[in-house]
């Protein structure tokens, strides 16, 4: 999984060393590099594992193919999307229209999802956080899982 929150800074040729945890965990699933696309959530960039993006396209894909919504869906997340292996220092060079969509500088923050990481702005991200934090504990309790039993 990823976990935690990690800065780094951005060179001047847009490129940054992704934490050594997730570049393990990638690489732990068979894979030197990672897949980014640019959040409509929020201001900041999506990243995930190949195996990811292909359930998310299978996802997609179960959608009536006629239907407006899968071409939306297609358009903003896969066609957006793009393969960014490590170098061999751990760096990817994140492209600029990623970089101008979550109004990256000179600092990246990455943030673990779980099954996912963000890339995003520091200052921008310390500003979510607040909101995320106060919205999280309101909704608390829409957050439940189900205990599993052994049967025997």
């Amino acid at each position: 999984m990823f976990l935690s929150t990690y800065e780094n800074k951005l060179d001047k040729k847009g490129r940054v060393s992704v934490p050594a945890s997730f570049r393990s965990h990638l690489s732990n699933l068979g894979y030197n590099g990672v897949i980014c696309y640019p959040s409509f959530n929020n201001s900041s960039i999506e990243a995930c594992s190949q195996d990811r993006i292909e359930k998310i396209s299978s996802a997609i894909d179960s959608l009536n193919p006629f239907e407006e919504k899968r071409d939306y869906f297609s358009t903003s997340i896969l066609a957006e999307s793009i393969n960014l292996q490590f170098d061999s220092e751990g760096r990817i060079s994140l492209p600029f229209k990623l970089l101008k969509h979550a109004k990256i500088k000179n600092s990246v923050l990455f943030v673990g999802q779980g099954q996912i990481f963000q890339i995003w702005e520091p200052t921008a991200f310390e500003k979510f956080k607040v909101i995320a934090r106060k919205k999280a504990n309101i909704n608390r309790a829409n957050l439940k899982w189900e205990l599993q039993h052994n049967k025997q």
